[in-house]
């Protein structure tokens, strides 16, 4: 019985400081967006404007030389 009186206010501040975790995390925007992630790992990244503007350039290069 001893134990209780221990544990169970151990356990209301530990359960007060996950509620308190949790309520920052949704104030801050961490869930506010859950489909782009969940989407970003299976679609391939694509090239910088600037490396674009680079092959464009070489390949009108090569095209001209021929």
């Amino acid at each position: 019985m001893q134990s209780l009186l221990i544990l169970i206010p151990l356990a209301l501040i530990i359960v007060a400081i996950a509620v308190a975790i949790f309520l920052w995390a949704v104030k801050s925007g961490q869930y506010d967006d859950l489909d782009t992630e969940a989407r970003r790992i299976l679609f391939d990244e694509q090239k910088p404007q600037a490396e674009k503007q680079k092959n464009k350039a070489k390949n009108k290069v090569k095209n001209d030389g021929e």
